[in-house]
């Protein structure tokens, strides 16, 4: 397996990335690679590592999904009581990690995390699949349970429960928000001198931004 793991290679040719191609706001640059890797038809673009760090001040790790890009933040949703909630009301600080393969593409977000307002989740958990809906209340999401029966067994009730009704959102389920004090784009390139660069937010509300040896 080593053998095989240190053969792995890849170079990376595809573009570029140089000072003159940034936008002067990370929010517009993270936008218009966004909407590239959506245009690309990357399976889901919108998939991001969150990052956060634990009581123990061990850092934890889980794909999440974006949801949202408004008032100056990223927004994404999940169980309140879950382990990656509970150590963001430790260490409201968190990163996101984005990674687009195809287009040989990397992105950073470091920054706070709040909680949206309950109106932006009652809006969002009313646009999701019944069945998501469903599994939100009777996922204890990051407990141990017995088996996948006790789950399946949970959602033939609610579905019961709510048969021919709308089904309301969990009190324990809603969305957080970063706020990005720290951005970092990162372009691939041949032989490992990749391109990055990264926007520092300053006490004013500019944006610095300044290139980063790969």
């Amino acid at each position: 397996m080593q053998d095989k793991i240190l053969q792995l290679r890849k170079e990376y040719r595809k573009e570029a990335l140089d000072k003159s191609h940034l936008k002067t706001d990370p929010f517009e640059q993270f936008t218009f690679w966004m909407e590239e890797a959506i245009a690309a038809k990357i399976d889901e673009p919108n998939a991001m590592v969150l990052s956060t760090i634990g009581a123990n001040q061990r850092p934890s790790a889980r794909i999440v999904l974006l949801r949202d890009i408004r008032n100056k933040g990223l927004s994404f949703y999940t169980n309140y009581e879950s382990k990656k909630s509970s150590e963001l009301a430790q260490n409201p600080y968190a990163c996101l990690t984005f990674f687009w393969n195809e287009l040989e593409r990397q992105i950073r977000i470091e920054g706070l995390v709040e909680k949206l307002p309950e109106s932006d989740s009652d809006e969002y958990f009313a646009l999701r699949p019944r069945g998501s809906q469903l599994g939100a209340w009777a996922s204890p999401q990051s407990k141990e349970i017995k088996s996948r029966d006790e789950l399946e067994a949970e959602i033939e009730k609610l579905d019961k429960r709510y048969e021919n009704k709308s089904v309301p959102r969990p009190p324990f389920w809603g969305g957080f928000i970063l706020k990005p004090d720290y951005f970092e784009f990162w372009q691939g390139r041949e032989s490992r001198l990749h391109d990055r660069f990264m926007f520092l937010l300053q006490k004013d509300g500019t944006w610095q931004n300044a290139r980063l040896a790969p």
